[in-house]
């Protein structure tokens, strides 16, 4: 078995409307609560990288898919959403919506209905998808332009 390991340092000042620091090997960043969230919205949140953990894991998935089927993208971008509700003083994330833009030159109707298809599976496949599975729901409104 190969493991990964991953590692982030974090440090936090103050109470709940502090700020803070998160530290890995690629990223490093201020964080506190959002404004939304009537925090003091320095730098990001747990909110913004879970969105932006699970998009990118999704567009990376759907690049290599894309890439093994042969299918000559010419440009690939997305969009996603994440949703929180808050119901008596609670915080729910409860949706993802991913939103690829994908852009393609001589586009078969065949070939569009494996885009779809490979749209969809990159969400079933993604690891972090798998993790999120059960708790948040996950959708995609996929976008397909011919060039």
């Amino acid at each position: 078995m190969v493991q990964h390991i991953f590692n982030m340092n974090l440090k936090w000042s103050e109470g709940r409307n502090g700020t803070g620091n998160i530290a890995a090997t690629n990223l490093n960043t201020k964080i506190s609560i959002p404004r939304e969230m009537n925090g003091p919205g320095i730098g990001t949140n747990p909110d913004e990288m879970l969105l932006g953990a699970a998009a990118t894991c999704y567009l990376i998935t759907l690049a290599a898919l894309l890439e093994n089927a042969k299918i000559a993208v010419s440009d690939l971008s997305m969009q996603a959403d994440g949703f929180v509700d808050v119901t008596n003083g609670v915080y729910t994330y409860e949706k993802i919506v991913h939103k690829p833009s994908i852009v393609v030159h001589n586009l078969s109707e065949r070939e569009q209905k494996r885009i779809y298809r490979l749209a969809e599976k990159a969400e079933q496949t993604c690891m972090i998808s798998k993790a999120l599975k059960g708790n948040v729901q996950i959708d995609c409104e996929v976008q397909i332009i011919q060039a």
